[in-house]
């Protein structure tokens, strides 16, 4: 009886969600409620739900605090320097522009936002593209790769897998760290051979891009045949009201600092990166009335995230305490043989990718994810490996490409090329980003062959 009620759950939770009859907040509180009271649970329901939300708690905060500080640092221009330096490091060289373009997505994709990556790292890098004649299918691909390969603790599918779970995020995040730097690799190394690629199909020899280099630093139109570099970033009169260009070394070291802390495992994440947003608002803005500003510039993400992971608190303690989710696994568990068990890992992470097609994150990490991580730790396995393997393709890198997901739109609006056209160049290699991730994960040992 219980193993039906759950599954009925997650089927009326995955029909609300994706046919948009119901937000995700709405229906990770109403539908669970629903479920609880109809199986007889009745003012119990409450204690669950409150031992949810007691579980959730570090994780909402900790990527309430994150977007805060990340967004206070880059409102004081952290990444200004960074930026311009690799604007201007790049020239006129596609392979260069192409490595210097996922540099960037990757560096602006530090606040875990990949809209807000979208949105500097394109129009920065798109005067190069089209002056050059350069494909803009390859920027879309690059800064898809960038922000998708780079999951890291405060990104959206790794706090969900995290809240889902109801496990320290760093438990997730640190075995892969290796396996992700494998990714970088692999990226980097795609983006090269495109802009190789893209040097012979404009016929632009080394020679040639060496000289138009010499004859157009700091031009702006094309000489010889060989595009100038882009024009300065210009910033508008409010961007340069709270810039800090002062302060870009300590409110660097500030960061590494905190991640570093953080990655090591010394301090909990919500506490480290509460104590950086107070250090970086009191560093950067001393005046009470611009921190109340920085704040304020930041909240209405903090909040909309914060809003689904409490949210989904009471979807999860409701899912266990009613024990709906342990039913389910037995249930399932007659349908996986015994001697494939281990293999389920494996099997998730090929196939992590293109369920970001079919699954928008909170269907997947709060209905999917859990049921499949309770199956295969009834079956001997460890929970947190379905997370891994999750988070190697899920709305990582599946996420720029999937229709789910408004990202896809920004991306295709802002390189001003067809969703399709996106989608068949991007996915054979997102995909082969997250196979390769895969194979890694399992000859490190992070997740069982």
């Amino acid at each position: 009886m219980l193993a039906l009620l759950g599954l009925a759950t997650i089927v009326v939770l995955l029909t609300a969600i994706m046919t948009n009859r119901m937000s995700p907040l709405v229906a990770l509180i109403a539908v669970p409620i629903v479920a609880a009271l109809a199986g007889g649970f009745g003012f119990e329901t409450s204690k669950f739900i409150i031992a949810g939300i007691r579980s959730i708690a570090p994780t909402a905060g900790m990527f309430v605090f994150a977007i805060i500080f990340f967004g206070v640092v880059t409102d004081a221009g952290m990444m200004d320097p960074i930026i311009d330096r690799i604007l201007r490091l790049v020239g006129t060289r596609p392979a260069r522009i192409t490595v210097g373009t996922t540099l960037l997505a990757l560096l602006i994709h530090l606040d875990g936002s990949g809209a807000v990556c979208f949105l500097i790292t394109i129009p920065a890098m798109l005067p190069l593209y089209e002056r050059l004649g350069m494909d803009k299918r390859i920027l879309a691909l690059c800064v898809s790769m960038a922000a998708g390969v780079n999951f890291l603790p405060w990104t959206g599918p790794m706090i969900r897998s995290a809240a889902a779970l109801k496990v320290p995020v760093t438990d997730i995040f640190n075995p892969l760290i290796a396996v992700q730097g494998v990714g970088l690799l692999f990226i980097f190394t795609v983006a090269f051979l495109l802009g190789k690629r893209e040097e012979r199909r404009l016929g632009l020899s080394s020679g040639r891009l060496a000289a138009g280099e010499a004859r157009s630093v700091g031009a702006m139109g094309v000489d010889g045949g060989v595009a100038a570099g882009p024009a300065p970033r210009v910033l508008t009169p409010e961007q340069i009201k709270i810039r800090r260009p002062k302060l870009f070394w300590v409110n660097l070291i500030l960061t590494l600092s905190i991640m570093a802390v953080m990655i090591e495992g010394a301090v909990d994440p919500v506490v480290m990166f509460m104590v950086g947003t107070v250090l970086a608002l009191m560093i950067n803005y001393p005046d009470v009335k611009m921190q109340k500003d920085r704040v304020d510039a930041h909240a209405k993400a903090a909040l909309m995230m914060a809003s689904i992971l409490l949210a989904a608190g009471v979807f999860t303690g409701i899912m266990s305490g009613t024990k709906m989710l342990s039913a389910m696994a037995q249930s399932a568990v007659a349908f996986v043989p015994p001697d494939m068990a281990q293999h389920v890992p494996f099997a998730l992470g090929i196939l992590s990718m293109p369920l970001s097609l079919l699954f928008d994150p909170d269907s997947y990490y709060f209905g999917m994810m859990p049921v499949i991580a309770e199956v295969y730790k009834t079956l001997g396995g460890d929970p947190i490996q379905i997370a891994q393997a999750s988070v190697l393709g899920q709305m990582t890198v599946g996420f720029p490409v999937s229709p789910l997901t408004p990202a896809t739109f920004l991306v295709v609006g802002l390189c001003g090329i067809g969703l399709g056209e996106h989608q068949k160049f991007s996915i054979p290699y997102l995909f082969a980003a997250s196979v390769v991730m895969t194979i890694a994960a399992a000859v490190l040992g992070v997740i069982p062959f």
